[in-house]
């Protein structure tokens, strides 16, 4: 069954709920780009965006409705991290400073074969999930270990997630060669599916850590089940000498001779891209998963996203994990996004305001294949919403509110979210996580690592 399909399945299944008017100053509803509309209100209906309308036609026409009134906010869709390593928030801070393949190989796969386990991964998917709740992040997309941990960790959260089914080629904590890895990931997504939150893709962690024999594999089976494919792609300088000397052709050309470059794909990093590698990328319909400050702090090079969106490329925004960041900031990641785009771009009116909001949004869920159900506000899609209070002194005067969004505003400046209608946060209150519990075992865990050693 299509995703689409899938989708359709579930709304019709959905219980009859009253109405929800939810107003603000703005609504920016992504689609159609660059709009911000004021004093107009969202309804809200059985978890779906029912229409937005007018503030004082809305409580004309739902008289019966439950009001949530929030003045001097914008409402906007969930923000989508497109990409995430939710668990190795426990490892945040843990080897900062230092190139990447030092901290990859010297530090974070040491500690991780030391220190990952079910009881790890939730615990750092838990806290992960809340602070990304709490800066208004509803959607994520993740690649880590034990992704059935990760998965009813979201399925408790109230937060929508597409889980990355890793694939490696080597043994680790999780699997021991790539036909297992396919096999238990798999098992995890005949676990979760038809999950109204929970979804899957496939995680192919880099061109150079998995074989043309298991990309293969993964391209059937793609295809074949219409599941999204996410991998690091062009992260670092040494990758495109590596793979010419190794398989004759450069990392992307050779995933394209293996079939692997379809609409399907989102290419994480692409920090090393190339005019023909935009061009192709371009060409397939292929998305791009943007994380300027892991990027930015690993040195790892500077994607050429205005290139690549002129293009018609697909550009998202992800954070990555936390061990490479360090935090899960998806306002943060805006804003070094908009400069950064224009910095590298040298040109100021690139990458304007909008287009950035819409790459933390609606492109994300392109990318993650949720394209159709969320990402922007608009009838029939699911009520993924977030409410961001512009009337802090950071945010004043608001000339432009989604300019205020992307170069002003803070995470800490969040007051409420929804996910499919449900309310998880309400003036800055989680409702669903416990947070002192959360914070208490990332603690225990903090102890742990800072006495390795012994």
């Amino acid at each position: 069954m299509r995703r689409d399909q899938a989708s359709s399945r579930r709304r019709k299944t959905r219980m009859h709920q009253s109405p929800i008017i939810i107003s603000a100053r703005w609504i920016v509803p992504v689609e159609p780009p660059g709009v911000a509309l004021e004093d107009h209100a969202l309804v809200v209906q059985d978890g779906l965006i029912r229409e937005i309308l007018p503030r004082a036609t809305a409580l004309r026409d739902y008289p019966a409705a439950d009001r949530i009134d929030r003045p001097g906010h914008v409402l906007i869709p969930g923000l989508v991290n497109a990409h995430t390593h939710a668990a190795m928030t426990l490892f945040r801070g843990l080897a900062d400073d230092l190139p990447l393949e030092t901290w990859l190989n010297g530090h974070i796969w040491p500690a991780e074969s030391r220190w990952v386990t079910p009881d790890f991964v939730r615990d750092g998917a838990e806290l992960a999930l809340l602070e990304m709740l709490l800066g208004g992040t509803t959607t994520c997309g993740d690649m880590y270990f034990f992704p059935d941990i990760m998965a009813r960790a979201v399925a408790d959260s109230g937060i929508r997630s597409v889980i990355g089914m890793i694939v490696l080629e080597f043994p680790t904590v999780w699997a021991r060669s790539a036909d297992e890895y396919l096999s238990k990931g798999l098992e995890v997504r005949d676990q979760f599916k038809g999950h109204p939150r929970v979804s899957t893709m496939f995680a192919p962690h880099a061109p150079y850590t998995v074989a043309d024999r298991t990309f293969e594999q993964i391209r059937v089976l793609a295809d074949e089940l219409d599941t999204p494919i996410q991998m690091h792609v062009l992260e670092t300088a040494t990758e495109s000498p590596a793979s010419v000397e190794k398989y004759q052709r450069r990392p992307l050309q050779r995933l394209d001779a293996l079939g692997i470059v379809t609409p399907l794909l989102a290419a994480v990093h692409m920090t090393q891209a190339e005019t023909d590698d935009i061009e192709l990328l371009a060409g397939r319909g292929a998305h791009v998963v943007h994380c300027p400050e892991s990027n930015l702090k690993l040195a790892s090079g500077l994607c050429p996203v205005a290139r690549l969106v002129a293009a018609g490329v697909n550009v998202a925004i992800g954070t990555d994990g936390a061990a490479s960041n360090n935090d899960l900031d998806m306002f943060g990641e805006m804003r070094t996004a908009g400069l950064l785009g224009k910095g590298v771009a040298g040109r100021a009116d690139v990458l304007p305001a909008w287009a950035i909001l819409q790459m933390a949004t609606l492109n994300g869920a392109r990318a993650l294949g949720l394209g159709d159900r969320v990402g922007s506000l608009v009838p029939g899609k699911e009520a993924d919403l977030v409410c961001i209070d512009l009337a802090r002194p950071a945010t004043q005067p608001v000339h432009c509110p989604i300019s205020q969004l992307v170069y002003a505003a803070s995470r800490d400046q969040v007051t409420d979210v929804w996910v499919a209608g449900q309310h998880l946060l309400r003036e800055g209150r989680a409702l669903l996580a416990d947070g002192d519990a959360i914070l208490g075992r990332a603690a225990a865990w903090g102890t742990k690592l800072r006495h390795r050693s012994g």
